[in-house]
């Protein structure tokens, strides 16, 4: 049984408490956090402190903090003998470097608490500091995932980026979209059908191929007349992004 302490109480750290817990390979000895109202979801279920002279032994210790504490709770954990991994997108494995055995476990999806995930369906990019720590962390995220990735922390890095621009901007334009619609008293659940094959339509071809709309076709008329609908930061956005689809398919505005 691989024995696991989990540092964090956020998004990503309940989803991940859900997953190990019903993995019949992982164990959940203790969870961390500094904040003690935070560890109340965790404390009927397990060991819970606030305190790192109280960190168990384990076999792998998963900090899931923001990325400016990452180095500081790492700091706490170098008499571990243990992996020790961060779930970040963004920092660099050598964050961890003052440790003798470290590494990344990256989870590629947006987590919210309020909405359940298949961890089985998640690709995981990991990296780790010596070839015998690698081959552990794999087999151990291949308890959770279907989809383990060994990736450099500058593919993570680049992986990251684009994760926003196909996640967060796409959610961003989606909150755009309804607030458009609320404006003018159109119900929002109109577009997600529409929304629901922009995503199917991207597994079966490229997303370049998939592209459709005013800016493709550089209907200048009709875009001119969607400005009139809009306020000031939803013109500046969709001249934005129309200028960038219209230039990237090789036409002018």
């Amino acid at each position: 049984m691989t024995k696991v302490v989990l540092l964090g109480a956020g998004n990503l750290a309940s989803h991940l408490f859900k997953a190990f817990e019903a993995n019949k390979f992982v164990e959940i000895i203790q969870v961390f956090n500094h904040r003690e109202e935070k560890l109340k979801t965790f404390s009927a279920l397990v060991d819970t402190t606030t305190a790192f002279s109280e960190i168990k032994e384990a076999d792998f210790y998963i900090i899931s903090v923001k990325d400016d504490a990452i180095a500081e709770v790492a700091s706490q954990l170098r008499e571990k003998e243990g992996i020790v991994l961060h779930t970040s997108g963004a920092i660099n494995m050598s964050a961890l470097a003052n440790l003798s055995n470290y590494g990344v476990f990256y989870p590629l999806q947006s987590f919210s608490k309020e909405k359940e995930v298949n961890f089985t369906e998640i690709p995981i990019g990991i990296e780790a500091n010596t070839a015998e720590n690698l081959k552990k962390l794999k087999t151990f995220a291949a308890t959770i995932s279907d989809s383990v990735y060994d990736i450099s922390s500058e593919q993570r890095r680049i992986l990251h980026v684009a994760a926003v621009f196909a996640n967060n901007f796409s959610n961003f334009m989606f909150t755009t979209a309804a607030e458009i619609c609320e404006k003018h008293e159109v119900p929002f659940e109109i577009l997600q059908p529409l929304i629901q094959e922009t995503f199917l339509k991207i597994r079966e071809v490229s997303p370049k191929d998939a592209q459709t709309g005013p800016a493709i076709r550089n209907d200048k008329q009709t875009m001119q007349a969607h400005l009139h609908h809009l306020n000031e930061d939803q013109k500046k956005l969709y001249k934005t992004i129309s200028e960038a689809i219209t230039k990237t398919y090789g036409k002018e505005l």
